[in-house]
């Protein structure tokens, strides 16, 4: 009884919402579930294109194949849905590895003399996830490298063995950013 109820309710929600859905009944075959749980799935919306909503997983800018050449960061980047961000909300991120360790926690945002930008970040290899500066060498991050996350950024294209090998910032290098200020950010998923 409760069920037929959360149906209609779910049915009515998605109808109002303009989108249309799928229902898959407790004993279809829905991939990967057999536990007798009633679904309903909503299709994506007509205006996305047919390679993305027929796909179980959309390109999130890695370059997997079939491409000749490699892209560069730059290039990865706009392939991300870069989205503006205030330079004062990302100030004390973390920013997280592949396998979810913190590198290091941002400390302030600049822009180099050639108009690129950089977060800087102390860094540490053993000591990365401690939230203070004490030990550490500051390191600048290319904006290109880093996607965010929620409350967090993830360093999809510059491997920890790379954050070891980085130069050390110094002060003259870049300027720093206004807190108030907006910049690119690419978006990143799991």
């Amino acid at each position: 009884m409760f069920r037929l109820f959360y149906l209609a309710l779910g049915l009515v929600a998605l109808v109002l919402s303009g989108q249309s859905a799928v229902v898959h009944a407790a004993d279809s075959a829905w991939p990967g579930h057999g536990d007798g749980v009633m679904r309903i799935a909503a299709n994506p919306p007509h205006g996305m294109p047919a390679g993305i909503r027929n796909s179980a997983k959309a390109d999130d800018g890695d370059d997997q194949g079939g491409d000749d050449k490699e892209l560069t960061p730059a290039q990865k980047m706009q392939k991300r849905f870069p989205q503006p961000t205030q330079v004062g909300h990302l100030i004390g991120l973390p920013v997280l590895d592949d396998d979810d360790s913190t590198i290091g926690y941002i400390r302030e945002v600049v822009r180099a003399p050639d108009g690129k930008i950089s977060l800087i970040l102390p860094y540490s290899r053993w000591f990365g996830w401690l939230p203070v500066a004490w030990g550490k060498r500051p390191v600048a991050v290319p904006i290109e490298v880093v996607t965010i996350l929620a409350r967090q950024l993830d360093s999809v294209d510059m491997p920890r063995s790379d954050y070891d090998d980085a130069e050390t910032w110094q002060p003259s290098q870049g300027k720093p950013l206004a807190a108030d200020e907006k910049i690119l950010v690419a978006l990143g998923r799991r």
